[in-house]
Parts: structure tokens; sequence; C-alpha cells
């Protein structure tokens, strides 16, 4: 009797652990799921198309501007758009993903359009 309840929770705990490593694993990849083929390549750079859309929804006082940068992020400029992108959830929180805070805060979830010029930016090697 001893030795099958401490086999079952040995199984118990190999279950759980083995759930929670294949659902952190299955994360979803923003950037492969980006549809850019209705945004042009050479148009959607930092400047022409990004900034817009980061200083509109995002780089505002007291949000990720460069006095605030709420959770460390700032998104007021090219350099620091970039840097965020590529080492924060930034794709998965405009997406409004399970494992992430949604952005913006407290607000609606960007236009398709706008989150995918967003993510083929990213997808396109951050141009700017």
């Amino acid at each position: 009797m001893k030795l099958s309840v401490v086999s079952l929770t040995a199984l118990t705990l190999f279950l759980a652990l083995s759930w929670a490593a294949c659902k952190k694993d299955s994360k979803r990849d923003y950037l492969a799921e980006a549809d850019c083929s209705a945004i042009d390549p050479i148009a959607n750079t930092y400047t022409f198309a990004v900034k817009n859309i980061l200083d509109n929804s995002c780089a505002l006082g007291g949000c990720h501007d460069a006095v605030t940068q709420q959770n460390g992020i700032n998104l007021s400029t090219f350099v620091t758009a970039k840097a965020a992108f590529q080492t924060q959830d930034v794709l998965c929180a405009i997406n409004h993903g399970e494992d992430c805070e949604p952005m913006p805060d407290g607000g609606a979830k960007l236009p398709e359009l706008q989150i995918n010029v967003l993510a083929c930016w990213a997808k396109n090697g951050y141009p700017e």
C-alpha cells in the first residue's frame, strides 16, 4: 500500500511537470504567425510606419515613453523600441496573448493591420 501511494504521487508529479513544460514550450510565435502579405516591406520601416503607431498607442505620457517607461519598456525611439521588441514580450502583449499582460493597458486591442505592421517590422529585421 505504501509503495502504491509513493508511486501514485511520483506519477502525479511527473505528469504535472510534463504538462507545465509542454505548455511553456507551446508559447505562440507571433513573428511566425504575422501575415505580411499586405504589408509593403519597403515602406514598413520604423520611420515611415512603426513610429506613428507606437507614438499614438504606446509611447504616451504615463505609459512607455522615455520618462515613464512602464515595466522598463521605452518605445519612444528606434533604438529603445527595437530593444523592447527583441527582449520583451511586446508582440504577445499587443496581441492580448494568454501568457502576458494585454496592451494597451485597459484599452482595446490594436487593429489587426497595426499589429501586422509591428510584427512584420520585427519579422523583417527592424528596418529603420
